[in-house]
């Protein structure tokens, strides 16, 4: 489905990325994450292209991202940004059509057909009840499950997310990422949270000032040693309810417990 072979990324004087290797194959929930400053965002918009590499190559569905036209990048590749609102009133059913852009002409109208796939993505993440209310009365966790509608109505083979969880609470930053794995589509997300992305993600990619520190499954790269050093702090990973908890423990605080 995609993938970066060799890709660095420089703007003016500073070396954002260097050296990213990975592929993400069709259905696959695949994790950035990192510290602050690490690239994921960067990474992310070498693949939307709105950044272009400085070297090496993304291919998408084993074609060269640079060869698509605007047209059909929007009809493969759908975007979930942090969350902001629109900036005037529009419906959830208004802000789920958007998705319908890429496939319309200008000034064609929405058929009976389309009217469907708004229906059925506002059902999907369930928010068909919602679908005459303005945006700006809508919860976080509906906005946010309001823009992958948007999303799934564009009919995209690749879903991009930034920092889906963010400012959201922890009942919703589970909904949407639960969401996000039944889509049945491929995600590139870039998450902040280490025990969000060992729960949902198939894979992780750990970046560290621009570089990949390592590629693999959660169990592969969330490992005391790693995170400690990229993050800097001691680290303790454990099982809980079947799945993989990180524990960072600053050093002051260690000393306590040890005592």
């Amino acid at each position: 489905m995609l993938k970066l072979s060799a890709v660095s990324l420089q703007l003016s004087d500073t070396r954002v990325l260097q050296d990213i290797n990975f592929a993400l194959q069709d259905g696959e929930f695949i994790g950035i994450i990192g510290p602050n400053g690490a690239g994921k965002t960067s990474l992310l918009r070498l693949v939307q292209r709105t950044l272009a590499p400085s070297a090496g190559q993304i291919t998408l569905q084993h074609k060269a991202l640079n060869n698509y036209t605007a047209t059909e990048l929007a009809r493969t590749v759908a975007v979930v940004n942090q969350t902001a609102l629109p900036l005037f009133a529009l419906t959830a059913e208004q802000v789920a059509a958007m998705g319908l852009l890429p496939h319309k002409s200008w000034f064609e109208q929405n058929t009976s057909h389309d009217i469907a796939i708004v229906g059925r993505a506002l059902a999907k993440v369930g928010l068909a009840a919602k679908a005459g209310q303005q945006v700006d009365t809508l919860s976080g966790g509906e906005l946010q499950r309001l823009f992958i509608a948007r999303a799934l109505v564009q009919q995209p083979r690749l879903l991009l997310l930034d920092e889906p969880t963010n400012h959201l609470d922890v009942k919703y930053q589970h909904q949407v990422l639960q969401l996000t794995r039944q889509l049945g589509v491929a995600v590139l997300a870039c998450l902040h949270d280490l025990n969000l992305a060992a729960w949902y993600c198939d894979k992780l990619l750990l970046l560290d000032q621009g570089r990949q520190v390592i590629f693999g499954s959660p169990q592969q790269v969330l490992q005391p040693d790693i995170l400690q050093r990229v993050f800097d702090l001691p680290c303790q990973i454990h099982q809980q309810h079947g799945q993989l908890q990180v524990s960072f423990m600053p050093p002051a605080l260690s000393g306590k417990v040890a005592s």
